[in-house]
């Protein structure tokens, strides 16, 4: 049986190798197709992945009652501005509570070339947390010590081409363009931040005190005061806060204390919880994931087909070999089966290259994405994953090939043995 199994591939190959051009060109288009389908599902899956872990570390995030996708988008991704703000006195009695750990409040408003600015206190670097609980680490410099001190993510000091030590001006408002800008208040850059792949790539960070101080003369967006004026840095206590981050001593409080913020009397409060609402936002973009996913997979029919019609084509070119088969004792069925290994082993060496393609390409492309697109692309692919593509992959490329199979039996019966 090892002997036959043997002579069966043997002739397989080299039958497959007797029509090397057309081969070739088929093999071709399957390593481009599962390249794409395995591409887009690890671009599907560890987008998904890194956007579930945007924030990690973070039991609650408590903001002015709105809607929950809202409190995250503006106190996480800093897209949008929140309907209302937070009292001081509200977190600091937030902070008091005997159920909080760590509280870490921020504030937003101003803008730099279209980059949000995120007032806060150095806590911020300490407990904000991403993937894999993994802290913020500093590429240069340290956390903001002045009032004009400000830490830029890596996405805004590379695009913007900042070094430390450089001076810039904050814009009020949220604008990618702004007339009203901070121009008698410059900051110094104190420290970069390195890559996260967050949306901490894309902020400003400044004081609460900071954020306070540059805001002193304005009215309705209009700066009253001409000259720079002297401030009472003691003094900068902020009137509001946008949102305020939470860590809690014991999770399994988290509901509970949740309940506790929701109806809190002295102001209409939402607390929500980071991962299940990153988990709801997600499904927002379900659709564009299963599009994405159709298309992979029309691809890969699409070279499927084009296997088929490769053998379809060689059947009526292998009408001698077939009958010398045949004379020499194979039965139809062997010949069917010869049809079929053809097609797994095209379709195997297809996926194979295909994989390593994709890893390839992930390895390559892993700074690229992190830096440009904010996307942790991981070449460590190979997981029991792949073969379970392999084996539908491998099963749909059999359910194929099963027309020049038929094809070449019928054409082995008919052909006379005497």
């Amino acid at each position: 049986m090892p002997r036959f199994n043997a002579i069966f591939f043997k002739l397989a190959l080299n039958s497959l190798k007797s029509r090397q051009g057309s081969v070739i060109l088929t093999l071709l288009a399957i390593i481009v197709s599962v390249y794409v389908l395995i591409g887009v599902e690890q671009i599907r899956m560890q987008t998904k992945q890194n956007f579930n872990s945007t924030i990690a570390g973070t039991d609650l995030i408590v903001g002015a009652r709105t809607g929950d996708i809202n409190l995250l988008l503006y106190a996480v991704f800093h897209m949008g501005a929140a309907t209302q703000n937070i009292s001081w006195k509200t977190y600091q009695e937030l902070t008091t509570l005997s159920s909080v750990e760590w509280a870490v409040p921020i504030s937003l408003g101003d803008s730099h070339q279209g980059y949000r600015v995120t007032a806060t206190t150095p806590d911020y670097f300490t407990h904000y947390h991403y993937a894999e609980l993994q802290p913020l680490q500093f590429a240069a410099g340290q956390p903001f010590e002045d009032v004009y001190d400000v830490v830029l993510g890596s996405e805004v000091a590379h695009k913007l081409g900042y070094q430390l030590g450089d001076k810039l001006t904050l814009s009020h408002g949220l604008g990618a363009t702004s007339f009203s800008v901070h121009k008698d208040k410059p900051f110094r850059i104190s420290g970069l931040l390195q890559a996260t792949g967050t949306p901490v790539d894309k902020s400003l960070y400044i004081s609460l005190s900071a954020m306070e101080a540059i805001h002193i003369g304005w009215n309705n967006g209009a700066n009253s005061n001409a000259a720079h004026s002297v401030i009472d840095t003691q003094s900068l206590t902020p009137k509001s806060v946008t949102a305020v981050m939470l860590g809690l001593k014991q999770k399994t409080a988290i509901f509970r204390f949740q309940r506790v913020v929701n109806e809190y009397r002295d102001e209409a409060l939402l607390a929500i919880l980071p991962g299940v609402t990153l988990a709801k936002l997600w499904q927002i973009t379900s659709v564009m994931e299963q599009s994405l996913r159709l298309i992979a997979v029309l691809i890969l029919i699409s070279s499927l087909l084009g296997l088929v019609a490769m053998l379809l084509a060689s059947i009526r070119e292998r009408q001698h070999e077939i009958a010398v088969m045949r004379v020499m004792g194979a039965s139809p069925w062997f010949i069917f089966s010869l049809i079929e290994i053809e097609v797994v082993i095209v379709t195997f060496v297809g996926y194979v290259f295909g994989l390593l393609g994709v890893a390839m390409s992930f390895e390559l492309a892993k700074n690229i994405g992190l830096e440009h697109f904010s996307i942790h692309l991981s070449s460590n692919i190979f997981s029991i994953d792949q073969l379970i593509y392999l084996a539908l992959i491998l099963i749909a490329a059999m359910i194929a090939g099963l027309i020049p199979a038929v094809m070449a039996y019928k054409q082995a019966l008919g052909v006379r043995l005497d």
